[in-house]
């Protein structure tokens, strides 16, 4: 089989990847690239990453078929439950993988960049878990946003240090966490929350997801009589849940991937995060990918009433995934994504974080066929943003 969408040896995806570091970070992330996949191997390293995904995050998710959803879309939609994981998003597999792979590396210190505060909860969890320092960095703005994700963190005994500068989003946590890793590399770990970053994180990273696409193929077959659905639906802001739902089905092209990004305002407004469209190759966090980027190479400010998909970039596979044509990518507005929200939580019982809201707003956007099966990947539960919807509603 031609690894087409998969990651080749040198670090890329197609054309799209690579390692693009300042000298003083290349031991730390050589010291990861030439380890990972050894210690991913271990059969003792996948014993207690198997275990704590079975009894501490509660694995395997399950696969809902949503009835009331499909009736009104006339179609067979199933949910992948990421929602119900503990701390309530797909976020923990990564970092219980991460946490497990700093420990082998002999590690003491873990520093991690949030946005909107999940990934920042998911890696103050397992520190609090191993016994380990956590220093999470977040944006002033969303530390705002955030609030009780930022009390999660300081409850399981992680210091969250504020981003001052630039937007003081994403981005701007992401380059204090790199400049912090460049002055203690030698006892510190960084936990990266996406498929973003040099090789090997996007890599690793997706690994440790791909656990979700995993359990489908088995939990479909019980229910369908097969492994494959028709479709796998995940939204995008750097990728992670995305490249986990994609990852078992990305050589069969028979199984149709859809991304789906934040157009915010809309597309063209000046205030949209939707990369696909709008980016351009270039450089950003270690890694060549499409970004949004004024003429003269400067990063163009991203938005989304999500917090998790206001990212400038896109992973370096999902930018392989768009350019071949492997995965058709849809933008989807604010407006259209709350509406989604709130319907699932209507039809279904489920309140959806923002971020999936998004994925849930192409129902409207695409004609199914009613023997389709489309699995849409759950990313999140929605406590976190109950005051957005809230604010939006006027609840």
């Amino acid at each position: 089989m031609v690894m087409e969408y998969n990651i080749d040896e040198k670090g890329y995806y197609g054309e799209f990847g690579g390692a693009y570091i300042p000298e003083m970070l290349y031991p730390n992330v050589e010291e990861l690239r030439q380890n990972y996949l050894k210690v991913m191997a271990d059969p003792s390293f996948k014993e207690e990453f198997d275990q704590l995904l079975k009894d501490y995050v509660g694995r395997p998710s399950p696969l809902y078929l949503a009835k009331r959803l499909s009736e009104k879309y006339n179609t067979k939609i199933y949910l992948k439950r990421e929602d119900l994981n503990h701390t309530g998003a797909h976020k923990v597999n990564n970092t219980i993988g991460q946490i497990l792979m700093a420990q082998r590396l002999g590690k003491k210190r873990i520093i991690a960049e949030t946005g909107a505060g999940q990934h920042g909860v998911a890696t103050a969890t397992v520190c609090a878990l191993m016994g380990m320092e956590c220093i999470v960095y977040m944006g002033e703005i969303d530390i705002a946003r955030q609030a009780p994700n930022v009390a999660r963190m300081k409850m399981l005994g992680a210091k969250v240090v504020p981003a001052l500068s630039g937007s003081r989003t994403l981005k701007d946590a992401t380059n204090e966490a790199i400049r912090d890793w460049i002055n203690n590399p030698v006892d510190t770990h960084y936990i990266i929350g996406s498929v973003v970053g040099p090789h090997p994180y996007p890599d690793m990273v997706a690994r440790f997801q791909a656990v979700v696409s995993e359990e489908m193929q088995w939990q479909l077959q019980e229910k369908e009589g097969r492994s494959t659905p028709d479709y796998v639906v995940a939204c995008v802001g750097g990728g992670s849940n995305a490249a986990g739902a994609f990852y078992h089905y990305l050589e069969d092209t028979n199984v149709k991937l859809i991304a789906v990004e934040a157009a915010g305002k809309g597309i063209h407004s000046g205030e949209s995060a939707a990369t696909s469209v709008l980016g351009k190759e270039g450089i950003i966090h270690g890694s060549k990918t499409l970004l949004m980027q004024t003429n003269d190479g400067q990063i163009t400010e991203p938005y989304s009433i999500s917090a998790g998909l206001d990212y400038p970039g896109v992973g370096p596979m999902h930018a392989h995934l768009y350019k071949t044509g492997r995965a058709e990518f849809i933008s989807i507005t604010d407006d259209e994504a709350m509406t989604a929200g709130l319907r699932l939580s209507k039809l279904e019982g489920i309140i959806p974080a923002i971020e999936t809201s998004h994925s849930l707003a192409i129902l409207d956007q695409k004609n199914f066929k009613p023997d389709d099966v489309v699995i849409i990947n759950l990313s999140g539960r929605g406590d976190k943003d109950l005051q957005n919807y809230i604010d939006y509603f006027k609840l």
